[in-house]
């Protein structure tokens, strides 16, 4: 199912008609209030015990107009990764020594680190550059990405038992600050972890391993690659993540830039799509 949070924090399953409210559809409250939206979490790690009446909903209700929201509420951390594209390490090495006017060489290895969860907007909301630093001259760039949204937590997850850990896949921005601060710092500005437009849940996508990703600023494709080239595939990703930290229901985790970074300023629309996906778009203010 592709499924959506919309207006009110409601729940809305995605058709080719449109989407549909399937609030009703939950055997729990669905608190409206985002910040304690528990019933989102629990969607995420009991969907399966719900998804047939999420789907009859879906079929015998009216599509309607609504303004999607992000489709994540309030997870207890994003988790992204580092350098897990061949091509986009090494351009990291032009792009650090005209930022900060040197390489540090223990970035251009795969890691993970953590965003603020404040940090998250819908699929057609603003991105919103920081003025101190704009006033400081820093280049602020994009870089879109395939995200994870866990369903069944845990800690040391085996790698071949990984993907069942996964709920589903929605498209991210991981819009990051290039300055000598701490790399967290960096991507956790409010409005640096754009995130739409739906949730597609797991059964959808046959191999997430071969989706492409694709970002246009003003209308100039920037990045164009397929998730073949992740250097840590998606298992891995996630076992590797849950050996540091307990994942729950509805983390999110990013797995890595594709190449083609760049700056962005204010004016800039940004157009970002993954097959089967979806796609957003954003306004840079």
């Amino acid at each position: 199912m592709r499924l959506a949070i919309f207006d009110d924090y409601r729940l809305g399953a995605v058709t080719d008609a449109g989407v549909v409210d399937v609030t009703g559809a939950l055997p729990w409250a669905a608190d409206p209030d985002p910040l304690t939206a528990g019933w989102w979490r629990r969607l995420c790690r009991d969907f399966d015990a719900v998804h047939d009446d999420l789907r009859q909903a879906a079929a015998e209700g009216e599509p309607r107009d609504v303004t999607l929201r992000a489709p994540v509420l309030n997870p207890s951390k994003i988790v992204a990764c580092a350098s897990n594209y061949a091509a986009h390490v090494q351009e990291m090495h032009d792009v650090q020594q005209r930022t900060l006017g040197r390489v540090e060489s223990w970035m251009m290895d795969f890691d993970v680190f953590l965003k603020a969860p404040s940090s998250v907007i819908g699929p057609s909301d603003d991105i919103r550059l920081p003025p101190e630093v704009v006033a400081a001259g820093h280049e602020i760039h994009h870089e879109s990405e395939l995200v994870i949204v866990v369903g069944a937590g845990g800690s040391d997850i085996p790698e071949d038992r990984a993907m069942a850990h996964i709920r589903g896949y929605t498209i991210g921005l991981d819009i990051t600050v290039r300055s000598p601060a701490d790399r967290s710092r960096r991507k956790s500005h409010d409005t640096f972890s754009p995130l739409g437009p739906w949730l597609t849940t797991a059964d959808e996508i046959a191999d997430p391993g071969a989706l492409d990703i694709r970002l246009a600023c003003d209308g100039e494709v920037r990045q164009e690659v397929n998730t073949s080239a992740l250097l840590t595939s998606i298992p891995r990703v996630v076992s590797y993540a849950s050996r540091m930290m307990t994942l729950l229901p509805g983390d999110v985790i990013f797995t890595g830039a594709p190449p083609g970074v760049g700056p962005i300023k204010s004016g800039d629309v940004l157009d970002t799509s993954i097959t089967g996906l979806g796609a957003m778009r954003h306004q840079v203010r």
